[in-house]
């Protein structure tokens, strides 16, 4: 059922929702980015325990992410809304566990309780608190507004939001949590870990309450006919993963996050051995801003006209061809690796920016086929796979490099070294933004002509639901 009373869906709904992502992002990409420094530089862990507990996290996920996706679907916490509460109960507790994280002052504590502490607020952060709020936040996009052109935009200021926060923080975090020593080396300052930590975390809670205010939830449920419809958490998955778009949408976002982890994540070996040009590497990451304003201004439209799946596809063909081609080229000089990764940046982007929006039509082919509109068991899950992609990605990046004979210790590469890791960052890549494209014409089903008739059948589905209740009222009175 749609709310009628509801005000139009327009920029502030945009908005808001973007910067809803800024709030998540403020937890959770410096947390990508600096918590294994932090670990490692700061409290003395040794780097093969932190990695056990990410592996362990990653495990516990797969039970938090999905069961705080049924319990949204099965439980309504507010008279009015579906998602927007949960936002406001949790986003105090996931800032706060945030900034738990980061005590530099058991930096002297003995090492048992170090790694105890690490253990319960990574988890509490991580597997529960951000748990409890991002599956809550992304679920909402489906229920903003009904139309998939609108749901689109959602998708691209929600990735605007994510790299506008990346972007805040690889600017900011390296000028404040490292210094200069007498000598001239680089060191970490452990105080100021825990002093930006606590900034961000007021960010987000910032953010979260803005969110809360801009954005309206338009698309109304019933909870309770989504019980009698599915008896078990079972039966729920079952029918989830027996629908093709959701395997699509998964497959696809695997190996999207794996793909795009591993270029970023080799990037600094790069520039640094390869190049002999570690600041390049700046250079390269400011031009995310102009990549992300160009397809901020085009996804959408092209998406509108063509379909998402159509877009995405296109998108991972071009960048996969261009990858290939700079892995072919051998390319030698820094800028002209730059302009090439760059455009190439700018196909796969397509895809990324769209991908939330695909979700949204995942949910709704869902109900067309079960007449169930699981909203977060299908996010939690999906959210689950882009885990399991980060996960992955981390892996196989230390893999390679060990693969390839890496030397951590040496000043300088072999010849043969540097070579493996240019063709390891553009070859890789390369493979794998194709494989997405094969997966979503092969595998994913919801091409633009098959989402606007899910569109159509929902909304005539809720309108004759409105039309049996109003005859009900009637028929009462």
């Amino acid at each position: 059922m749609f709310d009628k009373e509801a005000r139009p869906f327009g920029f502030r709904d945009k908005l808001g929702y973007l910067l809803g992502d800024v709030g998540n992002n403020f937890s959770f990409t410096f947390a990508s980015t600096y918590i294994m420094v932090f670990y490692t530089k700061v409290m003395g862990v040794p780097a093969t325990i932190v990695g056990t507990m990410f592996l362990i996290a990653r495990f516990l996920d797969a039970f938090t992410d999905i069961g705080m996706g049924r319990i949204i679907d099965s439980y309504r916490i507010g008279t009015r809304d579906r998602f927007r509460p949960w936002l406001k109960i949790m986003m105090v507790p996931v800032a706060l566990s945030s900034f738990l994280m980061y005590q530099a002052g058991l930096q002297g504590a003995p090492m048992p309780i170090k790694i105890a502490y690490m253990y319960v607020t990574y988890l509490l952060w991580g597997s529960v608190c951000y748990t409890l709020i991002n599956i809550p936040y992304g679920s909402m996009a489906s229920v903003i507004s009904s139309k998939s052109t609108d749901r689109s935009s959602l998708s691209v200021f929600r990735s605007m939001g994510g790299m506008l926060a990346g972007i805040l923080i690889s600017v900011v975090a390296p000028i404040v949590v490292y210094a200069k020593e007498g000598e001239g080396n680089t060191v970490v300052v452990p105080r100021n870990f825990t002093l930006l930590a606590g900034a961000f975390s007021l960010c987000a809670i910032v953010c979260y309450l803005l969110c809360l205010f801009l954005t309206t939830e338009r698309v109304k449920t019933d909870i309770k006919k989504a019980e009698r419809g599915v008896s078990s958490l079972q039966r729920s998955l079952k029918a989830v993963f027996m629908n093709r778009s959701m395997l699509g949408v998964i497959v696809s976002a695997l190996l999207f996050l794996l793909a795009s982890l591993l270029s970023q994540g080799l990037s600094t070996y790069l520039f640094a051995d390869y190049f002999n040009n570690a600041g390049a590497l700046s250079l390269f990451s400011v031009l995310t801003l102009p990549a992300a304003l160009i397809l901020a201004l085009t996804s959408t439209k092209l998406a509108e006209r063509f379909g998402k799946k159509e877009v995405g596809i296109a998108g991972c063909i071009f960048s996969g061809v261009m990858y290939c081609v700079m892995g072919l080229l051998h390319i030698q000089g820094v800028i002209w690796y730059i302009v090439l990764a760059f455009l190439a940046m700018l196909g796969y982007n397509f895809f990324a920016m769209q991908c939330y929006a695909m979700v949204t039509d995942v949910i709704d082919d869902h109900e067309v086929r079960s007449h169930n509109r699981d909203d977060g068991t299908i996010y939690g899950i999906y959210s689950f796979s882009r885990k399991l992609g980060q996960a992955l990605a981390g892996g196989v990046s230390g893999w390679a490099l060990t693969a390839i004979g890496y030397n951590e210790l040496a000043v300088v590469q072999t010849q043969s070294v540097r070579d493996a890791i240019y063709y390891l960052i553009t070859f890789l890549p390369g493979i794998l933004f194709l494989l997405i494209a094969i997966t979503l014409v092969f595998l994913y089903p919801l091409s633009k002509d098959k989402v606007a008739d899910n569109v159509e059948e929902l909304r005539r589905r809720r309108e004759e639901r409105t039309e049996s209740k109003d005859d009900e009222k009637t028929t009462g009175s």
